[in-house]
Order: structure tokens, then sequence, then C-alpha cells
């Protein structure tokens, strides 16, 4: 099944799983607004997990937290420019009033854009039968990038 095909057929689980996904982006945008440094990041990866163990449990695909943590990093840090911009946003909140408000400005953004793009790579993964088991990362760390990039360029309020 091509990616077209899975996001426009109408069968399957698709249009939940989006539906799951685009709750999940909203709750990391509020990560994003935390402003002690760390905290947001820690709260997103949180959400992100929680995000991934809900399309799971919509697909059927056993949960194992720690690998699915590990799988995520591992997509996150593919993106450097875009994981650089994130660290930095999160620690110029160290920054009494300026940097609070910098990092409060980029951050939601940023969060918004790697939940939305994980939560799609991982639902046409499952819908195509993939497990967490059976997913490649290194042939999903570019799908995984052009979905951010797409998710930066319009801002989605998702579906």
């Amino acid at each position: 099944m091509t990616q077209s095909q899975i996001e426009s057929n109408g069968v399957g689980k698709y249009d939940e799983a989006m539906k799951l996904v685009g709750g999940y982006t909203g709750w990391a945008a509020g990560a994003g607004f935390i402003p002690v440094p760390g905290a947001d990041i820690a709260a997103l990866t949180a959400v992100q997990l929680k995000m991934l163990h809900s399309l799971s449990k919509l697909y059927d695909v056993p949960f194992q937290r720690n690998a699915v943590k590990s799988t995520v990093v591992s997509l996150l840090g593919s993106l450097a420019p875009a994981a650089a911009a994130s660290v930095t946003g999160s620690l110029i909140k160290a920054i009494p009033v300026i940097g609070t408000a910098a990092g409060m400005i980029a951050m939601p953004g940023l969060s918004v854009a790697a939940t939305y793009a994980l939560g799609r790579v991982f639902a046409r993964h499952f819908e195509q039968g993939g497990t967490f088991l059976t997913f490649d990362l290194s042939a999903k760390k570019q799908e995984f990038a052009a979905e951010v990039d797409a998710a930066r360029a319009r801002k989605p309020a998702v579906a």
C-alpha cells in the first residue's frame, strides 16, 4: 500500500490514528510552554511515548517502553538542526525573562511538528502491519525528517 493509499482509503484505522495524533500535538505544544529548561523536553518525551502507546493499542501492537523510547530518541536525534534548536529553545529559557519568552515562542512549534511527524510515521507503519520490532529506523529517518519539514511549513492544526 502506498502512502497516499493509506491516507485516503478510508479503511483501516488511519483516520482514527490521526485524530489521536492531533490530540497529542496539543499536549506537545503545551509541553513546549513549560518555562523550566529540560522539563519541557522531558514532558514532550512523555507525551510522545503516550501517543505511541495509544497508537499501539489502537493497532493491537505490543508496546515496549524502553525499545520505543530509544527509537523516538534516535528519530529525534536524526534531525540535528531541529534537535539543536529544540535543546537551544529549552536551554535559553534559563535566561531570566527574555530567555523564557524566547524559548516559549520557539519550543511549541518544534514540539508540535516533531510529535505530528512521529505520529504519522508510526500510524502508516502500523497501518501496513508493522510493529515496533519491525520498525526499520534507518529507513524511516528520511520519512520522519520530511514529515517534520512539512509540518513546520504548514503549521497544521492537525486532523
